[in-house]
């Protein structure tokens, strides 16, 4: 049996002396046509639970088939792989290419794909399939692997998981900006910015409560601009699907909250003085499923104005006897209301849970 064990690179070594403690007899090659992260390994048993013990092992494959590099010969697999697959499953096919063929790895996905589709009447399922058939292509040799879901790797985007953006896209960050010290108006600015673009919310507005510097808030939301677009460009390279930029205005924070203190919206200020989040868990994420919009205040190096707490629907001790530093209030903010929140859908399963029983 061949196993291709997936590690960081510059570990492949390390790797094999620790499985040498585990297996007695087996071949191993490092680092296959020089790509690092990747070693080989030819044994006599099924030796995958015992690769797995390593914590330098990142993933493992149990190779089913070997064909060499070409592409004709790679879709042609099709006629075994159909074994494995039944009528009633939903697969999909990923494909790793390694260096130069006349061929990529889209070619593959798309034409083995449609092969054992006509060969298996199964279903293709991109985002949470049964069996997926992984493809993994090398300059003379190219391995294929055949796993249950999940087997192998787990899934970032599953319809299992509830979509965290289902909360964050009716909020919207109210920021005092921090001021008085230049070099520090940058700083803070770019950690605000990365963290507002990180959670996608609906808008950051930068309100200022009174006359400030122009250089100082200048200073300030240049700082924002940089990091939410370095926040951006990762995005874009790490998400399946389209990403936008979060809208940055700067208003007025005393009417700020005379514009948000409509029907509908839901206003929170996070503060030392406020309750603790677990007292009003029950009551809050009620509201935050049934608003339309909800605003967090967050302060900066002072907090925000105590005369704003008076329209406020909650004022939250996020972590009581603590305070955040002002680059972590944005982040502490939505983690704890997002763990509120997403509460109320294991409540909604339990309710229908019940209702299932009694009938």
């Amino acid at each position: 049996m061949k196993f291709i064990i997936k590690t960081e690179r510059g570990l492949e070594n390390i790797v094999v002396n620790h499985l040498k403690d585990l297996v007695e007899n087996f071949n191993y090659i490092t680092s296959p046509d020089g790509y690092q992260g990747i070693v080989i390994v030819e044994a006599e048993e099924d030796i995958r639970d015992k690769i797995l013990q390593i914590p330098e092992v990142d993933s493992v494959l149990k190779v089913d088939y070997e064909v060499e590099t070409d592409f004709e010969k790679i879709v042609n697999m099709a006629e075994k792989i159909k074994e494995h697959i039944n009528e009633n499953e939903t697969f999909a096919v990923e494909t790793k290419k390694r260096g130069k063929q006349d061929f990529n790895s889209v070619d593959v996905n798309i034409v083995l794909g449609a092969k054992l589709k006509d060969l298996t009447n199964a279903e293709v399922n991109l985002t949470n399939p049964d069996k997926v058939i992984y493809v993994e292509v090398f300059k003379h040799k190219t391995y294929i692997c055949i796993g249950k879901k999940d087997e192998y790797k787990g899934k970032k985007y599953t319809k299992e998981k509830i979509n965290a953006r289902t909360l964050f896209k009716k909020i919207s960050i109210v920021q005092l900006p921090y001021l008085e010290d230049i070099k520090a108006c940058r700083k803070f600015g770019e950690a605000i910015g990365r963290s507002a673009q990180a959670f996608e919310v609906k808008e950051l507005i930068i309100a200022p409560k009174d006359k400030v510097d122009a250089y100082e808030l200048m200073e300030f939301i240049k700082g924002v601009k940089i990091g939410q677009i370095s926040r951006y460009e990762i995005q874009k390279k790490a998400y399946p699907f389209e990403i936008k930029k979060v809208p940055v205005y700067v208003h007025d924070l005393y009417q700020t909250v005379r514009d948000k203190r409509r029907n509908n919206r839901l206003l929170i200020i996070t503060d030392p003085k406020g309750e603790e989040i677990i007292k009003i868990k029950d009551k809050l994420k009620e509201d935050l499923k049934k608003k339309k919009e909800i605003v967090v205040f967050c302060g900066s190096r002072e907090g925000i104005p105590k005369g704003v707490f008076r329209f406020a629907d909650y004022i939250i001790d996020l972590s009581p006897h603590m305070t955040f530093a002002t680059e972590h209030a944005i982040p502490a903010a939505l983690i704890a209301l997002w763990t509120v929140f997403r509460e109320s859908f294991d409540d909604d399963y339990e309710r229908e849970d019940d209702k299932n029983i009694d009938q």
